[in-house]
C-alpha cells in the first residue's frame, strides 16, 4: 500500500461512501442508535484496524461512532486510510448502521501573530497539548488546534476588520456542505466578507464585525 498523500481531488474520486475529507484527514459519523450497536461496531472497527496495522481514532457516544482517519507517517490521507475506510463502511452495512457524513467537522482557532512559533509553546502549555512549529494540537482531542498567521495574509482582496481583530474560528466541513453553511450563517445576521478563496473557504462576520471562517478540504493548487 502506498504511502503518498493523497489529495483532495483523488479522495473526492476514490468515492467515499461515508467518508469525508476535513483537513488532512477522513472522517465519518456512523448512527448507530444506541450504545450496545455503537460498542458492537467499534469492536469490529478494532478488529479491522489490527488485520490492517493502520489504527483511526474512534469516538463512542450513545448513538453514534465517529471515525477519523489519517496516515501519521505521510501527515496526510494515503491509500491506506481509503482501504481501511472502505471495510469500515461494508461492515457498517452489514450491522444496518447508516452514517450522516454531512455532520463531520472540526473547529480550530487561529491568532495573528507576527512570529507563531514563539507563541505556540504558551498556548500548548495552557492547553496541555503540543507544540509544532506554528501550530498547537491536541492529540486526545479535548482542546481545539490552533494556528497562527500574519495579518496580513488573510486572504485575497480581504479589508482589514473593524474592529481589530486578532483571534478566529475557523470551521472545516465536507464541500457539499459549505454553501448551505454559508447561507445559514447569513441567514442568521451574519454578512459575507469574501468568497475570492471559495471552495476552499468563505469570510464571514457577525453583527458586530466579529469574523469566522467555513472551510473545506478542497485546495485549487492541489495536483495528482
Amino acid at each position: 500500500m502506498s504511502t503518498d498523500r493523497l489529495t483532495y481531488r483523488q479522495i473526492a474520486e476514490a468515492d467515499l461512501d461515508d467518508f469525508r475529507p476535513i483537513f488532512e484527514t477522513i472522517r465519518a459519523t456512523f448512527e448507530t442508535g444506541s450504545f450496545a450497536v455503537g460498542l458492537d461496531l467499534v469492536s469490529r472497527i478494532g478488529a479491522l484496524a489490527e488485520a490492517a496495522n493502520h489504527h483511526p481514532d474512534v469516538t463512542l457516544t450513545y448513538g453514534s461512532v465517529r471515525v477519523l482517519l489519517t496516515s501519521h507517517d505521510a501527515g496526510a490521507v494515503t491509500s491506506r486510510d481509503l482501504d481501511l475506510a472502505r471495510e469500515i463502511s461494508a461492515v457498517a452495512r452489514e450491522m444496518g448502521v447508516g452514517s450522516n457524513p454531512g455532520s463531520v467537522a472540526q473547529i480550530e482557532l487561529a491568532l495573528d501573530a507576527p512570529d507563531g512559533g514563539a507563541l505556540a509553546p504558551f498556548y500548548a502549555a495552557l492547553l496541555g497539548a503540543r507544540a509544532s512549529g506554528d501550530e498547537v494540537t491536541d492529540p486526545s482531542g479535548q482542546s481545539p488546534s490552533i494556528w497562527f498567521q500574519a495579518a496580513e495574509s488573510g486572504g485575497p482582496g480581504i479589508p482589514e476588520p473593524d474592529p481589530a481583530q486578532r483571534w478566529h474560528i475557523d470551521v472545516a466541513i465536507p464541500l457539499e456542505e459549505a454553501e448551505q453553511r454559508v447561507r445559514d450563517v447569513i441567514a442568521a445576521g451574519g454578512t459575507l466578507v469574501s468568497d475570492a478563496a471559495a471552495p476552499s473557504y468563505w469570510v464571514l462576520e457577525d453583527a458586530e464585525g466579529n469574523r469566522a471562517c467555513v472551510c473545506t478540504a478542497y485546495r485549487a493548487d492541489e495536483t495528482d
